[in-house]
């Protein structure tokens, strides 16, 4: 929630993901905005750092957490990325795909499923969410 957080204050939508393989290996914050580019999100940062830094793309071992549900982007190279398990705080109910709106991350049909963790911290990463977006309709002030 603290890169959630980071990437709020830096005008993103407050959204932060760490990459752990027996230890956190590396966390990364939403930067879509700063950078101006669409695929910008914290897994996909995550992901890239991830493989750089341990020299492979397939990432068997790793548990990805993030502040709220990927979307279908993300889900995709979670699943291509051979992640084990997402955790994730909140669902994403117009655009989730690991299950609210469509189910990537753990679909048959797919050559590799990921183990998924939803909900948790649900409330407040909710919350850090819908406050971000409060304040940027100008009806309160973070």
């Amino acid at each position: 929630m603290e890169l959630a957080e980071r990437a709020r204050r830096a005008g993103d939508v407050p959204i932060g993901a760490v990459l752990v393989c027996g230890t956190v290996v590396c966390e990364a914050r939403n930067e879509k905005e700063s950078r101006r580019d669409a695929t910008a999100h914290a897994e996909m940062l995550v992901l890239q750092e991830a493989s750089r830094r341990l020299g492979a793309w397939r990432l068997a071992e790793a548990t990805v957490y993030v502040t709220k549900e990927p979307c279908v982007m993300c889900a995709g190279a979670l699943v291509a990325a051979r992640v084990k398990r997402v955790v994730y705080g909140c669902r994403d109910p117009k655009g989730g795909a690991a299950g609210s709106v469509v189910g990537i991350l753990d679909n048959p049909a797919l050559n590799h499923r990921v183990q998924v963790t939803g909900g948790v911290l649900e409330g407040e990463t909710a919350e850090q969410l819908q406050a971000f977006f409060r304040a940027k309709r100008g009806e309160e002030r973070i």
